[in-house]
């Protein structure tokens, strides 16, 4: 593999690591299998590129594709609570209708966005090769999410929410209202998805329409191969793991893509990825369950 190759590979890694924060939200602190995530991804590209077009700076455009990632979360969320929607089913329709929000915010399938007006266009002014500005620079973006989550976490809200996910009994019965915390864990996670979306869009230069399918299947094999190769006792521990599970994630498949002995291409994605993540859960299962301490025990220590 070559280091261009491997470059690229750490680039998405990164910014799908925010998508594997958001994954872990949702799925392992709220217990909730949210499917909007494959459709908040590619909102977040829009609403970036299309703010762009229109000259709003990037940064900007960038939190506004948050602010659209946690509405599309927080409605996931109410059509569980208030509508009594199968979890499942809520996330599915909301992922359906948001193809068509995309389509109607982009005005058509793909848009292409100006080199020159991104987030990262200051890095072409460093002193820095450029093959590694871009990934230091995704660095320092996803490591600000992770504490601005683990410091989230670990408020007396964030316990609340982690409470609601572990034991929704015993939340209740301590005053914690599911109806409110649910819609705050969803939008959260599906800002920080939304979030990974503008910057891959604004790294990649495009937004497309289709950028989102199968944007879930990677948030939880990159969350299922950090837990593989990292212990994940506590917060910091955890969310560091979906990081550095989504890097190792990218560059298996691009080192399994490259090497021409196996005779693989870029159609076999789908199964290498597929492939990679029964092994990950059959090397789990040789670890000690520390998550169910991570997601049982310590909520419940805190809030009582």
């Amino acid at each position: 593999m070559t280091l261009f190759a491997l470059m690229g590979a750490i680039e998405a890694g990164l910014i799908f690591g925010l998508v594997a924060m958001g994954v872990f939200l949702s799925f392992r602190v709220l217990d909730f299998p949210d499917l909007t995530v494959d459709g908040s991804f590619p909102l977040g590209a829009a609403i970036a590129a299309v703010s762009i077009m229109h000259g709003i700076d990037p940064y900007l455009a960038t939190l506004f594709a948050a602010i659209a990632g946690y509405a599309a979360g927080f409605v996931t969320a109410q059509l569980n609570v208030r509508l009594n929607i199968l979890h499942l089913l809520a996330s599915i329709l909301v992922m359906m209708a948001l193809y068509s929000v995309n389509l109607r915010i982009m005005g058509r399938p793909n848009l292409p966005l100006p080199a020159s007006d991104t987030v990262f266009s200051p890095l072409s002014g460093l002193p820095i090769p450029g093959y590694l500005s871009m990934p230091i620079a995704l660095f320092a973006i996803v490591t600000l999410g992770k504490f601005v989550l683990d410091w989230f976490l670990g408020t007396e809200v964030g316990l609340a929410l982690r409470a609601t996910g572990a034991n929704p009994r015993m939340a209740a019965a301590q005053g914690i209202d599911r109806a409110r915390m649910l819609p705050l864990g969803l939008g959260i996670s599906n800002a920080y998805v939304a979030v990974a979306g503008a910057l891959f869009a604004q790294s990649q230069g495009f937004a497309d329409v289709t950028m989102g399918v199968g944007v879930i299947i990677i948030g939880l094999a990159s969350v299922i191969v950090g837990e593989t190769v990292m212990s994940v006792r506590t917060i910091f521990l955890a969310t560091a793991a979906a990081i550095v599970g989504s890097v190792v994630y990218r560059i298996v498949i691009a080192f399994a893509l490259n090497l021409d002995a196996i005779g693989l291409r870029a159609q076999d994605l789908n199964i290498v990825t597929a492939v990679l993540v029964v092994a990950a859960i059959a090397a789990s299962r040789f670890r000690k369950p520390s998550l169910a301490g991570l997601k049982a025990a310590s909520p419940q220590k805190q809030t009582s």
